[in-house]
């Protein structure tokens, strides 16, 4: 891809109603009214390895007490979430670490250009919050066995590890290897679907994320919003 060449998963869009009615949409506005009110340290966004992570108890357990909020639809792509986060997702919060999990939905767009998509709402969120740190969890491998779409994210890492530290203080944590057997195989026990976590996956990911997260905290001083007078 070119340097003058637009890249299709950098560009926000949100998400055609085909099904007519208005989900997608609806869980936009819920998280634009929740700024409105909440003052986050932690923002999760991303696609249904965000948002189905909250029905785990490693959620109320390990993310809940650092005043997280999850802001994650299931199917979204970096052009869904690049959207949601310049249509209101940031308004009045001022998280001091946001943690980014997209890209295995966008099955139209190459490893370049779903890292490319990631690199733009890391950028994004960098420009919005200059004082907040960012982690990007790199996408976990997908199949039950190799196959094409688990060779593209393990690509689309490859290229994240090697120009994330453009952007300034970023943290990649890629945990992927963690899933896959000597044999090639990804357990039912760790993905019931071979591609969403059970509990035992989101208990891989959660005690290395929560550890890193802990850090970074420790080390980024609060801002609160100002109040209004």
């Amino acid at each position: 891809m070119s340097g003058e060449e637009q890249n299709p998963a950098a560009v926000p869009v949100p998400v055609q109603d085909v099904q007519g009615d208005g989900r997608w949409m609806s869980q936009h506005n819920r998280f634009v009214m929740e700024c409105k009110d909440a003052e986050p340290d932690v923002l999760f966004i991303g696609d249904s390895m965000v948002q189905l992570m909250q029905q785990y108890e490693v959620w109320r357990e390990l993310f809940s007490p650092l005043h997280a909020l999850n802001f994650g639809i299931g199917g979204d792509t970096t052009g869904n979430v690049l959207w949601r986060l310049q249509n209101g997702e940031l308004d009045n919060i001022r998280p001091r670490v946001s943690v980014v999990w997209v890209g295995t939905n966008n099955h139209e767009h190459d490893a370049e250009q779903v890292a490319g998509g990631i690199l733009t709402i890391t950028q994004y969120l960098r420009s919005c919050l200059p004082r907040s740190k960012v982690v990007v969890l790199g996408l976990l491998p997908r199949g039950e066995l190799p196959n094409p779409l688990r060779e593209k994210n393990a690509m689309v890492n490859s290229l994240l590890r090697s120009t994330l530290d453009r952007v300034g203080p970023v943290q990649f944590l890629d945990m992927s290897a963690a899933f896959v057997h000597s044999d090639g195989a990804i357990a039912a026990r760790d993905m019931f679907d071979y591609l969403h976590l059970t509990a035992s996956g989101y208990g891989t990911i959660a005690t290395p994320l929560h550890e890193l997260l802990l850090q970074i905290l420790e080390e980024t001083p609060q801002e609160r919003r100002a109040s209004l007078v």
